[in-house]
């Protein structure tokens, strides 16, 4: 009699992409789990910067942006859905239970994720978090396919650590997500193996 497993939830958790995934969007890269439950999962590649940086998007939002400390920081590509949407992974600014920004989705581990304009502006302002990730696009997998992707071994997991994302450069943070569970890209194969 087989006995159903329990469900497992990767928020604020990295999806490290085996070598043998080789879809257009996904192959390489590292992406932050920001929520996973049985309904399906929503995360952001955190290793893919795309072509734009944060002095151009705020450019092309009509903001200035006066935080030096982030003006060539690149914009990322989080992954293949909504693309010409921003989403901006920071720490929490909690403020009592609730978000000081309209459209947050608070993750557990720290972090919030805001679409809304209104941190783009208090940025704008020199204010607004001190550490900030921002994406174009996000990733998302429907009821039990992720979970289907790592039981055909496309993806490794580790719980996240938030220096990968704001204290680690791009080029490094696939193989410093990997070391996270004691491993080095030249180990793994790209062939997928089934026990």
């Amino acid at each position: 009699m087989a006995m159903d497993s329990a469900p497992i939830n990767l928020t604020h958790h990295f999806l490290i992409a085996m070598p043998g995934l080789d879809d257009e969007a996904f192959a390489g890269s590292v992406v932050y789990m920001c929520e996973h439950s049985d309904r399906g999962a929503l995360g952001l590649v955190i290793n893919k910067p795309s072509d734009i940086n944060l002095q151009n998007l705020f450019d092309k939002v009509a903001l200035p942006l006066r935080r030096e400390d982030l003006t060539g920081s690149p914009v990322f590509q989080g992954g293949p859905v909504q693309t010409e949407r921003g989403f901006v992974l920071h720490e929490c600014m909690l403020e009592g239970s609730e978000s000081v920004y309209a459209s947050t989705m608070t993750i557990p581990g720290g972090l919030e994720m805001t679409t809304s304009r209104d941190v783009l502006e208090a940025l704008s302002t020199g204010a607004g978090p001190r550490k900030v990730f921002v994406s174009l696009g996000y990733s998302s997998w429907g009821e039990g396919q992720l979970e289907s992707e790592i039981s055909e071994n496309s993806w490794l997991t580790v719980e996240a650590d938030l220096s990968l994302i704001f204290d680690t450069p791009v080029e490094q943070r696939y193989d410093k997500a990997l070391s996270l569970l004691g491993l080095q890209s030249w180990t793994l194969s790209p062939e997928a193996g089934h026990a």
